[in-house]
């Protein structure tokens, strides 16, 4: 209902105070538009288990995401993260992995890996879309890094990652 109706219905008086508290209600959302980006930080998940991966020469600090919901949330809300971490999603048998960008802020390149470290492919995914990006065939592991990581470093698919969860028995 406009908000006009009070001009027939209330004095001038309770008018001009409904309208002086629906602009203070306005710029007080809109001032704390913000803060509620920095509340969603807060649901960023930072608190992983962490292991290191090798492309090549060059070392990766990923955090490792076991339970669905873990993995579910995987990098949502976090409005950055350094070059040289990422995170990697273990699931418990090889299947077709999709993955979207849904509340993630970042660009970032998935790498599906096969089970021996095997860089199946490289697939990389704007932020906040809804876009499938999948794997080209079964794996159990993805690892997300900040897009072009991968590019600059020259890796492609087909190239090998090593860690502790690409030994024998992951």
């Amino acid at each position: 209902m406009p908000l006009d109706f009070l001009a027939v219905r209330a004095p001038k008086r309770v008018h001009n105070l409904v309208m002086n508290l629906f602009i203070r209600f306005f710029t007080a959302a809109t001032l704390l538009t913000p803060l509620g980006n920095l509340l969603a930080q807060d649901q960023a998940q930072t608190g992983l288990p962490r292991t290191t991966l090798t492309a090549g020469f060059h070392q990766l600090d990923v955090q490792v995401a076991s339970t669905p919901v873990q993995q579910a949330t995987g990098l949502m809300f976090r409005a950055e993260m350094p070059q040289h971490e990422g995170m990697l999603f273990l699931f418990p048998e090889p299947k077709q992995q999709c993955f979207w960008m849904k509340n993630t802020l970042i660009p970032l390149t998935a790498a599906f890996v096969a089970d021996d470290g095997t860089v199946v492919n490289l697939e990389d995914m704007q932020p906040q879309t809804t876009q499938s990006h999948c794997s080209a065939k079964p794996v159990r592991f993805v690892l997300e890094v900040n897009q072009g990581w991968f590019a600059k470093k020259g890796l492609k698919a087909g190239m090998r990652l090593g860690g502790p969860p690409f030994k024998a028995g992951g």
